[in-house]
């Protein structure tokens, strides 16, 4: 196939991509209400609204499922989320995970407060629940797959392409007001199962990092982060 094409753009506070090779997929829906700047980013790329295929939730929060419903409207492509995360879409219920450092634990009660009214979303159903099993994206024209990388939610998911670009959500944060530089979420229900999320998708072969919020960095950063933390 050829080389995957990668479109990012920002939707309020989070960072979507679309991925064209054969075929065309969406990483991520974007907050609640967002349709009309989610279909101005599409086209343009010079792309239709009907091109993606999939569109694959990397957790269920507001930030990022937000508009998915609306997407799955405007494109009519399949919606994809794991199991443990499918009832923030269903029941458009949403319960922010523990701050995993100072600065997280300090501005959980203060973002919770602000954002409360974009915190509610239609609810929406997926067409495609994930369990523990990779997900190959073969099928939508795309050499890579969808992998359960829980730890920011219990049902986080990754999409890592086979030339090691991999895009993972909060798995990582890598801008204002989370962080001023790239590392480890600064909210987890679960941060060293993280961790060992982490390990895995760099054990098959992550290379460049494209998070959902900020700028793709090498995977050395996070690499340095686990080394770090293991000789402490």
């Amino acid at each position: 196939m050829t080389k995957p094409e990668i479109f990012s753009f920002k939707v309020a506070i989070n960072r979507c991509y679309i991925i064209r090779q054969k075929g065309s997929i969406m990483i991520d829906g974007g907050s609640p209400n967002e349709i009309k700047s989610i279909e101005k980013s599409i086209r343009s790329f010079g792309l239709k609204p009907d091109e993606i295929k999939l569109v694959v939730l990397t957790h269920g929060h507001f930030d990022h499922a937000g508009s998915a419903g609306d997407i799955r409207d405007l494109t009519g492509a399949r919606l994809m989320i794991h199991k443990e995360d499918n009832d923030y879409i269903e029941k458009a219920e949403m319960i922010w995970p523990t701050g995993v450092n100072r600065w997280g634990k300090i501005t959980r009660s203060i973002f919770k407060t602000i954002l409360v009214k974009s915190m509610t979303f239609p609810e929406t159903k997926a067409d495609i629940i994930l369990g523990t099993n990779e997900f190959s994206l073969l099928d939508y024209g795309i050499e890579g797959k969808v992998l359960h990388t829980p730890g920011h939610t219990a049902g986080s998911l990754s999409v890592l392409l086979d030339n090691g670009d991999a895009f993972v959500g909060c798995m990582a944060h890598n801008n204002p007001p989370f962080r001023l530089k790239p590392g480890y979420p600064i909210y987890a229900n679960d941060i060293e199962l993280l961790k060992k999320s982490w390990e895995i998708l760099i054990n098959m072969g992550a290379k460049t990092i494209y998070p959902g919020h900020g700028d793709p960095f090498p995977v050395s950063v996070i690499e340095r982060i686990l080394e770090k933390e293991k000789r402490a």
